[in-house]
């Protein structure tokens, strides 16, 4: 199977290529610093399996680029590799498009285990993290409190722009990477604003920050 590692360190990007390629029937045949690099490795190469860290800054990170990807290239299995373990993420992330949910810390047998897993049609959620609480969460029979912002409440344009908001980008920059018009970039500020009830730039960076939105 053809796999490309998307993930914003060298030496975790090497790391795992070594494992990747040592086992007979996988082969690491690209890899990429950010979500944007990610999309384009994975429009050219065309993997089976696209193993992507959730946090990649300064670069768009692995929480955005599941959805671009999953929605132009559905034959392609998603597997996140992360260090966090909230339940939102996971649940976000599914909905996103991904078929795996693995940690950073996970033993290289158990990482292997994944994309063999998702690379068969299968959902994988870290064994670590898997419980009746996020079982009934991912078959939609619950959701929890804490869920509620900002996942279900932003769309997924509003999810890319806030971050980019909070890292300080004007209007204009942000509507020249997303190929939108200043407007567009302008309404969704003020929406995103008014559904999260906050009134400036200080109070959404925080948010952003303490929701693990953006990274310095």
């Amino acid at each position: 199977m053809k796999i490309v590692i998307a993930d914003d360190h060298a030496v975790v990007r090497t790391g795992f290529s070594m494992l990747i390629n040592y086992q007979s029937d996988m082969e690491v045949i690209g890899t990429a610093a950010d979500g944007r690099q990610a999309f384009e490795k994975v429009k050219s190469l065309g993997p089976d399996v696209l193993l992507m860290d959730l946090s990649m800054p300064p670069g768009e990170s692995g929480l955005f680029a599941a959805s671009r990807i999953n929605d132009a290239f559905p034959e392609v299995k998603i597997l996140i590799l992360t260090m966090y373990d909230d339940e939102e993420y996971i649940v976000h992330t599914f909905k996103s498009g991904a078929k795996g949910y693995i940690l950073k810390n996970s033993p290289d047998d158990e990482l292997i285990r994944a994309i063999r897993k998702v690379h068969g049609g299968e959902r994988y959620v870290d064994p670590v993290l898997m419980d009746d609480n996020i079982e009934r969460l991912l078959n939609n029979e619950a959701v929890p409190e804490q869920s509620d912002k900002p996942f279900s409440i932003l769309t997924r344009r509003e999810l890319e722009i806030l971050p980019l908001i909070a890292k300080g980008y004007g209007n204009k920059d942000i509507a020249e990477m997303l190929f939108v018009s200043v407007k567009t970039v302008e309404a969704h500020k003020s929406r995103i604003m008014e559904k999260l009830e906050l009134s400036n730039r200080p109070e959404l960076v925080e948010y952003a920050m303490k929701k693990k939105l953006i990274d310095f």
